[in-house]
């Protein structure tokens, strides 16, 4: 008996080594194998979001689509008056910029898709047919709410501030200065737009329950006039505007989240399913 444990214990001293060095090649082949997906399609989000660019700079031109950009600010400004650059380079860089923010923008959809593409593999069935329409959803949500603050936050703000200046006072917005409080507006608010998919996530991850969520009604009320009140300038206009469309968002999320499972409970169907 004694001999047998020594030879079995012996056979497993020399297999096991073996067996660990082809797992080892193994496992580092995976490892490279990802890597190089990942790096094929980050070159793919990153060229697309190139070439977008290299098509707005030809036309219509960074100029023109940082003069779209303006166009909310000039229009509260009196008659005449123009924007400034205090900056050497400014002139140059900030239409760039705008240009370069433009076409992240329009390239998102497949800068998603890519993101999806990487991650697709590693998902169950069901799960994929749930990644794909929130990267859709989330991408629409976001440049919808960048639309929102575009079209209907900075008219409002702008003319509220403006019925604010003193007579004695010609305002004239350095560009590079409106370039920034510009982009913390559209993160802001496309953020904002993105929390039915934050909400939903919650609930397919087992986090939290629809039952929870109601709960915390009052609480996101609250936390949405706060947040609000850090992110917008410190005017009532904006910081209602910010808040109201976050408590109604939170309110679709958690009705969109009612037809979405936890992901326990597809686990345990799918143990059912294959028991039966």
């Amino acid at each position: 008996m004694s001999s047998d444990r020594s030879d079995n214990t012996a056979t497993e001293s020399n297999t096991a080594p073996g067996q660990d060095a082809e797992q080892a090649p193994a496992a580092n082949e995976s490892f490279m194998s990802h890597l190089i997906e990942l790096r094929t399609r980050l070159l793919r989000a990153v060229g697309t979001i190139v070439a977008v660019f290299v098509v707005l700079f030809i036309y219509p031109g960074a100029s023109v689509i940082y003069d779209i950009l303006a166009a909310p600010m000039l229009a509260s400004l009196p008659q005449g008056t123009r924007m400034i650059a205090t900056g050497v380079i400014t002139p140059f860089m900030v239409p760039m910029k705008v240009t370069m923010m433009a076409a992240f923008i329009v390239s998102l959809p497949m800068v998603l898709y890519q993101v999806w593409a990487f991650v697709a593999p590693g998902l169950y069935r069901h799960e994929q047919r749930l990644a794909l329409p929130l990267i859709v959803s989330s991408s629409l949500l976001f440049i919808g709410g960048m639309a929102f603050c575009y079209f209907v936050v900075f008219k409002s703000v702008f003319t509220f501030i403006a019925s604010f200046a003193p007579e004695s006072i010609t305002p004239a917005p350095d560009i590079e200065a409106y370039l920034s409080f510009v982009m913390t507006m559209f993160l802001a608010f496309g953020v904002t737009f993105e929390v039915p998919v934050a909400v939903v996530l919650l609930v397919r991850m087992g986090i939290v329950t629809l039952k929870q969520l109601k709960e915390s009604r009052g609480y996101v009320i609250v936390g949405a006039f706060v947040i609000a009140a850090v992110v917008t300038p410190p005017d009532v206009v904006s910081q209602f505007l910010l808040a109201v469309p976050l408590c109604v968002l939170y309110e679709v999320g958690i009705l969109v989240a009612r037809g979405v499972k936890p992901r326990k409970e597809d686990k345990a169907d799918d143990a059912s399913d294959a028991a039966s």
